[in-house]
């Protein structure tokens, strides 16, 4: 059995209602649409927000603050844990582009942060841009070697 057998309930489906098709059909004239006022025209209908003409919430909230330009950051960090690291041999050379060529990094980012979420099994020596305090204990526990990359500022 498959769905083409089933046979159809009567009265399942609804033929589609055809408007203002004159007045035989049960839907001309005004199509549906009732007489007269701003909802029987075409293009009618009132933009998101309309509060019929008084002064709308979103004028009334006062604006608050901006953002400088020059204080914007200028580099986007991609994130490493620890744990992602297991899938790396013992002893490797780990560097940005061996991150990205593992896929775990996008290759568009400015910097690398690693992090010291999950546990580290094996003896790496990583270089990185940033590392956090957890991630350092973590890799110096295990004896492994962290090289913080000095990176280029950009934009300033």
């Amino acid at each position: 059995m498959d769905v083409t057998t089933i046979p159809a309930v009567p009265g399942a489906r609804h033929r589609r209602k055809r408007v203002g098709r004159g007045v035989g059909s049960g839907h001309g004239k005004t199509a549906t649409r009732g007489t007269k006022g701003q909802r029987s025209r075409t293009g009618s209908g009132k933009r998101p927000g309309f509060e019929g003409g008084r002064n709308p919430l979103i004028r009334r909230i006062p604006k608050r603050g901006f953002k400088r330009k020059e204080r914007r950051p200028t580099r986007t960090f991609a994130v490493v844990n620890l744990g992602d690291l297991n899938q790396f041999d013992a002893g490797a050379k780990i560097t940005p582009e061996t991150l990205a060529a593992a896929g775990l990094i996008r290759p568009d980012r400015d910097q690398v942060k690693l992090l010291g979420d999950g546990e580290l099994t094996k003896r790496v020596s990583i270089a990185v841009h940033q590392a956090s305090a957890s991630a350092k204990t973590k890799l110096a526990r295990l004896g492994g070697t962290l090289e913080l990359i000095a990176a280029a500022s950009r934009g300033s």
